[in-house]
């Protein structure tokens, strides 16, 4: 018996890519699925029945799945995709935010309505469809979920600040909702992943058929690190990397303070520059926050 059996999965952006290959392989494992997905291309536009032959491949396989054809960008669909989690299932267990896309272009020519799609589905899209989630794992004391970040947003990369903004900005969420939910039960963590992916095809000088990945840079690598993420054991507040079989974690870190006092001038600041921005020493952690949590450790 798998320790995912039985358990309410509910993957957006499950139509293909990173998505698909988790939805095969929770159901596989007897989890009953909700493959969301509005079949749209990579930038977005249109719309498809992508879904429907995920589920008939879960089906075909023996397992338990049901498509939702619904856009994240929008708080109604967003909502239904978890309304048709409970309808049919009775509840949500886990939940993997993945859908997205991409608009790519240098911020000098980007035009601001690709910036405000592009937002609207990774960023609030995983908050819309997280926030319809969130009551029924508080009220039940369980939940996983998944928040498919990007190393585009923790490192930056040419031509993408909209897709690296909205990424970066589900650290923030995944940071808060962590703690928020921890008391639950409802661990909250990030992925950052790499593979062959029809959206990957979009960037420009970027060659790969999504059909037929490299073995070595194939989707189904990365989804390990979603399971070990939505796990009876998950961690919470951690955001893994996962890569052709490779896997990391990346975390913030902060060296200690440079006391300067209240009369602090410019002046006094330049001369300690480089005590400043000398990570050698650093801890993971904000410095104040980490001293604050071991004195509650050990009880102070």
């Amino acid at each position: 018996m798998s320790e995912f059996n039985d358990k309410v999965v509910v993957i957006t952006g499950a139509g293909g890519g990173l998505g698909k290959e988790h939805a095969l392989e929770f159901a596989r494992r007897g989890a009953k699925v909700v493959v969301n997905d509005l079949g749209g291309s990579g930038d977005g536009t249109g719309a498809s029945d992508m879904a429907d032959a995920v589920v008939e491949e879960i089906r075909a396989e023996g397992g338990v799945a049901i498509a939702n054809k619904a856009s994240v960008s929008d708080k109604a669909g967003a909502k239904s995709i978890i309304d048709d989690a409970v309808a049919e299932f009775g509840t949500i267990d886990i939940l993997v935010n993945n859908a997205g896309i991409l608009r790519d272009k240098s911020f000098k020519k980007m035009d601001l309505a690709d910036w405000d799609i592009v937002m609207d589905v990774h960023l609030n899209g995983t908050a819309y469809v997280t926030h319809a989630a969130w009551p029924i794992m508080y009220e039940k004391n369980y939940g996983r979920i998944v928040m498919t970040s990007s190393t585009s947003g923790i490192y930056g990369n040419f031509g993408q600040a909209n897709y690296g903004a909205a990424k970066m900005g589900m650290l923030g969420l995944i940071n808060v909702l962590a703690i928020e939910g921890a008391s639950k039960n409802i661990r909250v963590n990030g992925l950052a992943p790499g593979a062959e992916t029809r959206l990957i095809g979009t960037i420009p000088g970027r060659e790969v058929d999504p059909e037929n990945p490299r073995a070595e840079a194939h989707p189904k690598l990365v989804t390990p690190a979603v399971l070990l993420m939505c796990s009876e054991d998950a961690p919470n507040g951690k955001i893994i990397q996962a890569s052709g079989g490779r896997f990391s974690t990346c975390a913030i870190f902060n060296n200690e303070d440079v006391e300067l006092g209240v009369d602090v001038t410019y002046e006094d600041l330049l001369a300690r520059k480089e005590q400043l921005l000398d990570m050698s020493a650093a801890q993971e952690g904000w410095g104040w926050r980490r001293k604050m949590m071991a004195q509650r450790e050990s009880g102070q």
